[in-house]
């Protein structure tokens, strides 16, 4: 019965306090130079110099350590489809794509899986 008790009364304070979690957890604005959403973090920028097709690769390079982190998967650029074959990249262009994915992978790993973003 005593326990019977306990969970009535857990539940009940659970649905006092949910509602008061939203205005908990509520923030000031974001900080200068915060875009916000995925990839608009300034350290997930690609370098001002890089063109389009860099842009792109760079920009795809953090998205795959995403996804690698978030499927617990070790991290190696080499297992990325997306690296290995990219696609609508013309040929001409595939080195500089590849090199601005490589950076931008690393530069995921760096930050999300070592900590830096989670």
């Amino acid at each position: 019965m005593k326990l019977k008790n306990a969970v009535l009364l857990g539940v009940v304070a659970g649905a006092i306090t949910l509602p008061l979690v939203p205005t908990l957890v509520a923030q000031g604005p974001p900080p200068p130079g915060y875009s916000g959403g995925y990839g608009q973090e300034p350290w997930a920028s690609p370098p001002g110099e890089y063109q389009d097709i860099q842009r792109r690769g760079f920009h795809d390079g953090i998205e795959g350590a995403r996804k690698d982190f978030e499927n617990h998967r070790r991290p190696n650029v080499n297992n990325r489809d997306e690296f290995r074959h990219p696609e609508n990249v013309p040929g001409h262009d595939r080195r500089a794509y590849k090199d601005a994915f490589r950076r931008g992978y690393d530069m995921g790993v760096q930050h999300i899986m070592n900590g830096g973003r989670r």
